[in-house]
């Protein structure tokens, strides 16, 4: 699934984890809105959640996500292995044109409508169309500098947003 529309990156690095996404969401090719939210927190602020693609669709996967949350009592794993489930087998669910990143303070996952769940071998993912630069600056960050997981996520996403028309600067970032 191609995603044109955003950049969202999770960062796991020395004991934290932090996600961050521009804020720019586009509809064909002309930019609606520059400041739009798209990571939040979710069960008791202990999980982070962050969506690429359509606004709706995004928003009905946190909707979904959240729900699984509750049910599983804040079992991010488990959680996010019955929402790929659903999302796999669901005719509407199917439908969604959005991908999904995830983390707690222990594991990060990206979850897409294909069933995929995968969990990074770094603690480094990202998607979205600016999600291989976003990606692959976060890398050169990580060996190469001092910085933090909130430092390198925001310096990531500057280098992405410089790189990818479907991203903005306008960064929000979360950590654990």
């Amino acid at each position: 699934m191609k995603i044109r529309a955003t950049t969202v990156l999770c960062v796991r690095h020395r004991g934290k984890v932090a996600m961050g996404a521009d804020g720019q969401v586009t509809l064909d090719h002309s930019v609606m809105k520059h400041g739009a939210r798209k990571i939040r927190r979710l069960y008791r602020d202990s999980i982070l959640a962050g969506f690429a693609g359509g606004a709706a669709d995004g928003f009905a996967l946190f909707t979904r996500f959240e729900a699984k949350l509750e049910e599983y009592h804040g079992n991010l794993e488990r959680a996010a292995v019955e929402l790929a489930r659903d999302w796999r087998t669901d005719r509407a669910l199917r439908r969604l044109e959005a991908l999904l990143l995830v983390a707690s303070d222990k594991k990060s996952f990206l979850l897409s409508g294909t069933g995929d769940l995968i969990e990074p071998d770094d603690g480094l993912v990202a998607i979205g169309s600016g999600g291989p630069c976003a990606v692959a600056a976060a890398r050169a960050l990580a060996r190469k500098t001092d910085l933090g997981a909130r430092e390198i996520v925001e310096e990531a996403l500057k280098i992405a947003a410089e790189i990818d028309v479907y991203t903005n600067d306008r960064i929000v970032v979360e950590e654990l």
